[in-house]
């Protein structure tokens, strides 16, 4: 499995031509595709430019804090040991067997992506939501084993039609029914907490912190005013 690092540069090259409770810590991957420095085995540098842009990268390539300037100091390059796959599969006229999902999903990682079964966690379904936790540090990962962060990569690129093995489509069958996805999100959770300010908050989250503090005060001024 070539490295998620290098396969991101090398899909940059050519174009240039929860439904569950997820950890407080947990973050997607809210800028994509980028054009990233690789270290010479494939792993990503811990710190990424974009022009006069830096920031900080986990093990994923995933950034884990805000932008700055080229004096941007990233120290080390942050380990991420928990990723957490949700899938919402295409409406079906009766939900899936649990049992028989899980069996698909560890057979399809095992062999397609060659992780080692160890590193894959809870497959829990709750139709038409599947999560698939995959789990690995530092201490458990023996050399020579794929990283769940390149796992991660290939499924999210097959889940949504896009597939990095060119004329091998991800087929996933359950009971003799073939599995379709509508929607794949991703989230990381690393070994140390993202570094985000508040400034870095999506307009939507603000939205929603603007609306609760609002209610508050409002809700203060009509106690004052029955009191009074």
């Amino acid at each position: 499995v070539t490295s998620k690092c290098l396969l991101m540069k090398a899909e940059m090259t050519s174009s240039k031509s929860g439904r569950f409770n997820k950890p407080k810590d947990a973050f997607e991957d809210t800028d994509g595709l980028y054009d990233p420095e690789c270290e010479n085995n494939g792993i990503f540098k811990a710190k990424q430019c974009n022009g006069t842009s830096c920031w900080c990268v986990n093990t994923a390539g995933v950034r884990r804090t805000d932008k700055h300037d080229t004096n941007l100091k990233c120290n080390q390059l942050v380990r991420t040991t928990w990723i957490i796959i949700e899938m919402k599969h295409a409406e079906r006229k009766a939900p899936l067997s649990t049992e028989s999902l899980r069996k698909a999903l560890v057979e399809t990682i095992t062999s397609r992506y060659l992780l080692d079964g160890r590193y894959i966690g809870d497959v829990v379904y709750e139709n038409p939501y599947i999560t698939v936790d995959l789990k690995q540090n530092s201490s458990s990962k023996f050399p020579g084993d794929v990283d769940i962060a390149d796992v991660a990569y290939y499924f999210e690129k097959d889940a949504k039609g896009d597939s990095i093995f060119h004329n091998d489509r991800l087929n996933i069958s359950i009971d003799n029914e073939v599995l379709n996805f509508e929607k794949t999100v991703v989230y990381y959770v690393d070994e140390i907490a993202p570094e985000f300010s508040m400034k870095s908050l999506t307009p939507g989250v603000i939205a929603v912190i603007v609306v609760v503090v609002l209610a508050i005060v409002a809700g203060i001024a009509v106690l004052v005013s029955s009191k009074k």
